[in-house]
């Protein structure tokens, strides 16, 4: 009798098992559904836009699904906002929105490389995060199985490369910075440092994390309102709060 209630138990945690894996399984498809990620970006497909026709939503899918933990770790709610969170930014970084426009957050993914392809040639801002520098195109290359360092344009001519360099980017610590993950999830806690620099956890320490040095600890700047914007709406769209500390007006740049 001992064995058929201990096979039993065993049977139910297997079953629990399967459903926590299957939810896990459906992953960013679930929040992101294909109708959202159309509203989310009404204008990436814009003959306006240099981009039109890369970000497709299976590229995007394709790319999450090799980063299991992105997009389907912790609550309901920290899922809508790390999803609204990476959306925002990279959708900032990508942007053919003009500042104070009705529609200006609306236009998200509309560029998948650096328009004058100035900062660090051939490794210029490529992709939804923009991946810049020869050391991330390396860094992330290695993590992804490609040889980004001697193929940079995969980075804009493969859209689930693209995909891949921007959540390798989002869920990878380096240096003295937490992964923008972490951030999202609530799971960084500030060093004596970090609290000294005035970086406090929030949406504003990932941008912060992504372009520290143009945007932060230089007072209210348009960058910065763009990004917020974009994050505002697709956490609106998505059903959950943004939360405090937006900005990175008065955070010290991590490499300060």
């Amino acid at each position: 009798m001992a064995r058929f209630a201990a096979l039993a138990v065993c049977a139910v945690a297997l079953l629990l098992a399967v459903a926590v894996g299957g939810a896990a399984a459906q992953g960013v498809a679930s929040v992101i559904t294909r109708s959202m990620y159309e509203s989310m970006l009404p204008n990436r497909d814009n003959s306006l836009c240099p981009a039109r026709g890369f970000y497709t939503y299976d590229a995007f899918i394709a790319a999450a699904n090799t980063f299991p933990g992105f997009g389907t770790t912790g609550s309901a709610d920290d899922i809508k906002r790390e999803l609204a969170a990476f959306f925002g930014q990279t959708s900032h970084e990508t942007t053919g929105g003009t500042r104070g426009a009705a529609d200006q957050f609306q236009w998200g993914y509309c560029f998948k490389e650096e328009i004058n392809k100035a900062t660090s040639p051939p490794y210029y801002g490529r992709g939804p995060i923009q991946l810049t520098g020869r050391s991330n195109y390396d860094l992330a290359g290695r993590a992804i199985g490609k040889d980004l360092v001697n193929n940079p344009n995969l980075v804009s001519t493969d859209a689930v490369v693209s995909f891949r360099t921007a959540m390798w980017f989002w869920m990878t610590a380096q240096g003295n910075k937490p992964s923008c993950h972490n951030v999202a999830l609530r799971r960084w806690t500030p060093t004596a440092a970090d609290t000294a620099a005035g970086r406090v956890p929030g949406y504003g320490v990932i941008t912060n994390i992504i372009n520290c040095g143009l945007e932060c600890g230089m007072g209210r700047n348009d960058a910065n309102v763009d990004r917020i914007g974009y994050y505002s709406r697709y956490c609106g769209m998505l059903g959950t709060a943004t939360g405090g500390n937006l900005d990175c007006y008065t955070q010290r740049n991590f490499a300060s």
